[in-house]
């Protein structure tokens, strides 16, 4: 059969399956080991659409779980993510319950990454009824905890090994060659006049909302509503016992800080403006002010031919008497962790007062676009597609590529294409989720024959 007849004859059981994956609330819960009580049912569930689609499958101890086909020493993996990042308060559609509005299908987790899952699912079981001769294995690999470390695919290396090619359709199409380095941490200010502030969603989310309650008469009030109107920022303020202000920015990933606006740094911008003499506010506009790509701290020093720095404040709380924000930085693929946390620890002041306490950092991803796996990803697409001009890409975000050997991020979005990853009405397209399998029927093919 075609595969574009294959397609069609079951678009409306893909429809289904993402349906039912979506309904489940995969967020990562620190109280339910390994990664929340959902994300195991979550994963139950795909195990068992995979078995309905012929494939072998094994569960990790609900870290993560795989499906199996072909046969062979080599194993080709396909590694897409079940976990979720939270829904967020604005949604038009219920996130839970996947809707379809004018070609798009709407839900948490419809792009990032549950539809590629199951796109990747129908590629297999097109192949698996087509009686296609593999020469290796093929691993469809569902990982638990992508959005919060990838501690799912380190588990699955742990007891199964790495792959000898694969991709994870959680990047853009026609591929990504490289994913920059990843610092975690938090900047905390110790000695600041803020009564009260909280804001944010996730981490590797640009703050969409923060809300802070300041002392009536520290500031200046028209300089502040100057600054954030002529910025173009909305915000609601309630006068009573203290000076009650919410800011109301944009969310975006992390990894494209541009793409968003950060509420937490306009509102340390606007304070600063408003004469609000504080110890944090004052430091946060000498090291960080609006600036998205380190350019304060002397990032332009290590950036590359390929990629530069974002920096991102993603979840704001007044922590006793502490302020603390996380922080993400995405550097430059030909940097490394340590270059990056030195310049980033310049801001530390030299009473204490404020800090950046590091985390956690992930080294970049880097490989030459004439490997036989980038070629043979490159050719799936061009084929398919009949789009020869678009070039891979290096990115900012951060995939499973990074956690287990040879394997690149290959779709599931594609060239042009807004989603809304992370931010309020996820969508998928759904002619864009059709071409998903017929991009991985090739793909895995191509893969087959190296």
């Amino acid at each position: 059969m075609d595969v574009k007849q294959f397609i069609d004859e079951n678009l409306e059981n893909m429809k289904a399956d993402l349906a039912d994956l979506v309904s489940f609330n995969s967020v990562y819960n620190a109280d339910e080991k390994p990664f929340g009580y959902e994300n195991k049912k979550v994963l139950e569930r795909a195990l068992e659409q995979m078995q309905e689609k012929g494939l072998k499958t094994k569960n990790l101890d609900y870290y993560c779980g795989y499906g199996e086909t072909g046969e062979g020493n080599e194993t080709v993996g396909i590694l897409a993510h079940l976990d979720i990042v939270p829904a967020g308060d604005y949604w038009d559609h219920d996130p839970f319950n996947m809707s379809e509005e004018g070609g798009f299908l709407y839900g948490r987790g419809v792009s990032d990454d549950k539809g590629a899952a199951v796109a990747s699912m129908y590629a297999l079981k097109y192949l698996i009824d087509e009686k296609y001769p593999f020469k290796k294995k093929v691993r469809l690999i569902l990982g638990c905890n992508e959005e919060t470390g990838s501690l799912c695919i380190k588990h699955y290396v742990e007891k199964e090994g790495h792959i000898n090619y694969g991709f994870t359709p959680d990047g853009n199409f026609p591929g990504i060659y490289a994913e920059k380095g990843m610092i975690s941490g938090k900047i905390i200010g110790h000695n600041t006049k803020i009564i009260d502030i909280w804001g944010g969603v996730v981490s590797n989310a640009v703050c969409a909302k923060v809300y802070a309650k300041l002392p009536n008469g520290s500031f200046d009030e028209n300089k502040l509503t100057a600054f954030l109107d002529k910025n173009h920022i909305k915000y609601e303020i309630t006068r009573g016992e203290t000076f009650d202000i919410e800011v109301y920015g944009d969310a975006a990933h992390a990894s494209t800080p541009d793409l968003g606006v950060n509420a937490f740094s306009y509102l340390m911008e606007a304070l600063y403006n408003a004469d609000f003499n504080d110890s944090f506010v004052n430091w946060f506009d000498k090291y960080f002010g609006l600036t998205l790509h380190g350019e304060i701290l002397g990032f332009t020093s290590v950036q590359d031919d390929v990629t530069n720095t974002s920096i991102n404040f993603g979840v704001i709380s007044k922590q006793g008497d502490d302020i603390v924000a996380t922080l993400d930085m995405r550097f430059p693929v030909k940097s490394n962790v340590e270059a990056c946390r030195k310049l980033i620890e310049g801001c530390e002041d030299d009473k204490n007062e404020n800090e950046f306490a590091f985390e956690k950092g992930v080294e970049p991803l880097y490989f030459d676009i004439n490997t036989p796996m980038i070629k043979a990803l490159k050719k799936a697409y061009e084929d398919v597609t009949g789009d020869k001009e678009t070039k891979m890409e290096a990115i900012g975000g951060g995939t499973y590529a990074k956690a287990i050997n040879n394997c690149i991020a290959f779709g599931c979005e594609f060239p042009g294409e807004q989603n809304y990853i992370h931010d309020d009405d996820e969508r998928l397209n759904i002619e864009s989720f059709k071409k998903q399998v017929e991009l991985y029927v090739e793909a895995i093919k191509n893969l087959n024959e190296i």
